[in-house]
Formats: structure tokens, sequence, C-alpha cells
């Protein structure tokens, strides 16, 4: 009985097969890539469905805007003297603005919270504001229409201007402090509105 050895697949069925084995694989690869990218962008009741963990599902939370707040003077909005960072806490600075402002105008919350403080310091009436997340609001000199521990909502009349400190006539001192360090208060009021040129 004569044996005969199986003959060999020529070279081009053999590179043709290794070729389609490579396709092969890159395509699951690509599908793989795929179905994972839709596991991660399932919802979590489909993830449930799937019996999935939630955390394969969980997103970043969203971070919401911070609110604008209202400015406390009646417009025109004039800044005379701008924010001025101290280089330590007890350096030289300006740990607010000053806003132009009639004497006897009045002072409005720039947004809601509780007032935690309304009275004099250091010769000049003061009414502070906490807003709560360590944000605390001030403003001199005033004469509080409001008593510690009341709540108001922006834009409620909080008091009226009156005499003392650097802002003895004509301006009144807005400071802002986030977990007691002095920040400027351009960060909550976005900046100063445009002038609107009325007809006469």
């Amino acid at each position: 009985m004569t044996v005969t050895a199986a003959s060999s697949p020529p070279p081009e069925r053999s590179s043709a097969a290794r070729r389609s084995r490579r396709i092969g694989a890159l395509a699951a690869l690509i599908l793989s890539l795929l179905v994972g990218a839709a596991l991660v962008s399932i919802s979590p009741g489909a993830a449930g469905a799937f019996g999935l963990p939630s955390a394969v599902v969980s997103a970043p939370p969203a971070v919401a805007p911070p609110v604008q707040w209202r400015w406390p003077v009646p417009p025109p909005i004039r800044v005379v003297s701008p924010f001025r960072a101290p280089a330590s806490p007890y350096a030289s600075g300006h740990r607010g603005i000053d806003i132009v402002v009639e004497r006897g105008a009045t002072i409005v919350a720039p947004e809601s919270g509780t007032i935690n403080f309304a009275g004099a310091v250091a010769g000049r009436n003061v009414v502070a504001i906490d807003h709560g997340g360590g944000i605390v609001s001030a403003i001199e000199p005033v004469d509080a229409l409001v008593s510690r521990g009341q709540a108001v909502a922006a834009g409620d009349p909080i008091g009226v201007v009156s005499a003392g400190g650097h802002c003895d006539s004509g301006c009144v001192h807005f400071g802002v402090r986030i977990d007691g360090e002095y920040v400027s208060p351009f960060l909550f009021l976005g900046g100063i509105p445009r002038a609107v040129l009325l007809p006469s």
C-alpha cells in the first residue's frame, strides 16, 4: 500500500487565508470597541436590564454655571475703584469695589441669603449677607433696613446709603468673601454693564 503525503496548498491560497484571519481579528477588535463605547453610554435603566453595574454607566456630574448677581446699587453703574487683591491677609489692597451712588439711595441684596450682620464697624454702618456655601457679601456705608437672621431675596431693599469710611461721600464699598478670603465681586456680577444712552 502506498501512502502519499498530503499536498500543501498553493502559496497564494495560504497568504489569502492569513490575510483573511487578520481582517477577521481586526473586525472583532473594532466590534468590541464599539460595543464597549455603547455600554458606557447606555442609560442606567438599560444597564440594569442587561445586569451591568451602575459604575459602568455613571457619567460625570454636570457643573452648573454660577448664578449672576444683580448690582446692589441703582443704575447707572460706575465703579471708581476696582478690587486689588492683597499680597497677604494683612497687606494693603482694596478688598472690594467702590461704586458711585448718591447718599440716601436704596441698596438691594445682590443675591438671596440671610443677613448675618447689620450694624456699625469702626464708625461706619455695614450690612453683610450670608449667601451659603461660604460666600458672604458686605456693603458700606449703609443704614440697615434689615436685621440679623432675616432672609432676603435678590433685589430686596437692605438699606440706604449713609456716611463713613473711605466711601464717605458719593459711593459705597462692596466686598465679597469666599470662606473668609476676599475675592473680586466681578466674579459674581459678570463685569460692568454697558452704558445705554437714553433720548433726551
